[in-house]
């Protein structure tokens, strides 16, 4: 099936508020949001060109196209799980490219293990860049993938902590 025919199964575009420094989660989703130094502001140009080319999710191990995150693009995101093989239908909901604030959002569509959105944001505090990360999740609303959603809780912990070294 194609990835435009697949419908979203994350909470309302733009639920994690990259482009905001603040943010208000909606209610009935499991919401997480850590933040890291990961560069001297001095790094800005760099960190920023990472943050809006992937590199974040591609040093914590998982396999995305090349290019730059663009709001509407769908894509398919693919991690391994020792010998298992995850896809992940993704949608790109909002990019944010601000003088000192850079990120995107995306959202889970339909086949993904968990429903939901993440957002990755780099900002600059002081004299440093600060890597933001939000998550909403839950149970996907069918499919295999439902049953497991305890334990895909538990590798959205260990995601997470990658998340946040891979920008250092």
């Amino acid at each position: 099936m194609s990835l435009d025919a697949l419908a979203r199964t994350g909470p309302a575009a733009s639920s994690t508020q990259p482009a905001s420094a603040v943010w208000a989660p909606p209610e009935g989703w499991r919401a997480i949001e850590r933040s890291a130094v990961v560069a001297a502001a001095r790094d800005w140009p760099r960190v920023r060109d990472a943050a809006l080319h992937w590199v974040v999710k591609r040093r914590a191990g998982f396999a995305i196209p090349p290019g730059r995150a663009t709001a509407g693009e769908r894509l398919l995101v693919t991690a391994r799980l020792g010998p298992l093989i995850v896809r992940e239908p993704i949608e790109v909901v909002e990019v944010v490219d601000e003088p000192a604030r850079a990120g995107f959002a995306y959202a889970t569509l339909a086949g993904h293990p968990v429903a939901g959105e993440e957002a990755f944001v780099v900002h600059v505090e002081a004299d440093a860049v600060v890597l933001t990360v939000r998550s909403l999740a839950r149970a996907a609303p069918s499919g295999p993938w439902r049953v497991a959603f305890p334990v895909l809780r538990v590798v959205q912990v260990v995601a997470l902590r990658r998340y946040l070294r891979a920008l250092r």
